[in-house]
């Protein structure tokens, strides 16, 4: 890859002014060689695994991160769902694992290490269920393991069972840590991606190399001092020339990306390689660096009013076609987060009432995840926490597009009270929601078909 000096001065003042960054350099590793099931052999493989591939990845990022000044916030692991390594153990043995990529993650010195995961799409073995039956102790006994659940997909409809399942998970999950806050780590997906480097839904998945290095780039600052500049220079602006300013921007961020990423590659060696570059806009709740706010430079008072799910078309849409045309690796997301709570812009929305959980789920057709960091009243009813995730997997199995479901119900607290979880987290502000009867509905059971448009051998 060739950098022009122009580019090399333009990405400097993005990372001093505008909180350009790398959100993440994400290692996946292939677990899938673990010689046996019992506990004792599962902890010992898993981490010693963890450990021998990625006891470099922070130093390598670090004199990356020294030699091109771009920052990397971020240095994770993620691992071959455990569902599909543990098929047939003991339960003891999927703590065991848990116990270990945590231990592991200390080590080798990184926030989180994802892929406590399990894929039931199409429907759950026993190994599955045992997983699911034992996050509530998993993520309760630790600070850096995260899981995920694929609960749907475009080509086999929805498990409505699993959906049920995981509605009294998350709830006895939110029991076992203060404010619920095990739930951050805790994402359930429609059409879940394989290369996905963010957390909580990151994961190793089976059509992976042995070990990859995926990258997910940020940027929302840099589009929105582009936006900004525009508005302030410009005489005229329209729609137009606004996707062709964040196209731009997209194309730098991206490019800034990809070279990061293979640099790390680089200093790490055999028998690591470069993954893809998730290009996705992920938010802080560092002021300036909102999605939230770049909407609202495109002429909308407060994100969630009318006009923003239009607004965030134009921007997902304009941020994956500069991508791709700076990279052929471009994979992962690649769009716009709008996690409620890690977004200073929205939790400003919510606050002030124009951004709600109905207006949330429109949104989550445009973007590139779904209901993110979403807190909820902890008295919610577990048929009513499955209805909202039945309801974000229909979104994605009929676009054929991924999307999740990240919902935190909050012991003890009601609609409108504030929970500050503290760092990237950010701030809680307790969303309302319906409180009509769901239960006939969700216990149901079975499968929701997967939609015509799946069949499309």
């Amino acid at each position: 890859m060739l950098y022009s000096p122009n580019e090399v001065r333009e990405t400097i003042r993005m990372v001093e002014g505008e909180h350009l960054d790398i959100r993440t350099v994400t290692m996946g590793i292939c677990m899938l060689g673990c010689p046996a099931k019992d506990p004792e052999t599962v902890a010992k493989y898993v981490f010693e695994r963890v450990v021998s591939l990625a006891r470099d990845l922070k130093s390598a990022a670090a004199e990356v991160e020294q030699t091109y000044g771009v920052p990397i916030v971020n240095k994770r692991v993620s691992v071959t769902p455990m569902s599909l390594v543990l098929e047939g153990a003991p339960p003891e043995s999927y703590i065991a694992a848990a116990e270990s990529m945590e231990r592991a993650a200390v080590e080798v010195g990184i926030d989180y290490i994802a892929g406590y995961s399990a894929l039931v799409h199409k429907g759950a073995t026993p190994g599955d269920a045992t997983l699911m039956r034992l996050l509530p102790r998993v993520l309760g006994g630790t600070t850096r393991v995260c899981a995920s659940l694929n609960l749907a997909s475009s080509r086999a409809g929805i498990n409505m069972e699993a959906v049920a399942l995981m509605g009294r998970v998350i709830l006895d999950v939110a029991e076992a840590k203060e404010h619920g806050a095990g739930c951050a780590r805790l994402v359930v997906f429609a059409n879940a991606p394989e290369d996905n480097p963010f957390i909580a839904g990151a994961m190793h998945g089976v059509g992976e190399p042995e070990v990859v290095v995926n990258v997910g780039v940020s940027g929302p600052g840099v589009v929105l001092a582009a936006l900004e500049r525009q508005r302030r220079l410009e005489p005229r602006v329209d729609f137009t020339s606004i996707a062709e300013t964040v196209k731009r921007m997209a194309f730098k961020i991206t490019r800034a990306g990809e070279l990061i990423g293979r640099e790390v590659v680089a200093r790490l060696g055999p028998p690591s390689r470069f993954g893809v570059v998730d290009l996705s806009l992920a938010p802080t709740p560092a002021r300036g660096d909102s999605v939230a706010n770049i909407i609202e430079a495109m002429g909308i008072e407060r994100a969630g009013a009318h006009g923003t799910t239009a607004a965030l078309y134009l921007l997902t849409d304009a941020v994956k076609k500069g991508g791709v045309m700076a990279s052929s690796s471009v994979g992962g997301l690649s769009g716009a987060f709008v996690p409620v709570s890690e977004d200073a812009g929205m939790v400003d929305a919510t606050r002030l009432g124009a951004m709600t959980l109905d207006k949330l789920e429109a949104m989550t057709s445009i973007c590139s995840v779904g209901l993110d960091m979403v807190a909820v009243p902890g008295d919610t009813p577990a048929e009513t926490i499955a209805a909202i995730i039945a309801d974000e997997m229909a979104i994605g199995v009929a676009n054929h597009k991924t999307t999740a479901v990240r919902i935190i119900p909050v012991p003890g607290a009601k609609a409108g009270d504030t929970v500050d979880l503290g760092g990237l987290l950010g701030e809680l502000i307790v969303m309302d929601v319906k409180r009509f009867d769901v239960s006939s509905f969700v216990r149901l059971g079975g499968r929701i078909p997967a939609p015509i448009t799946g069949l499309r051998n």
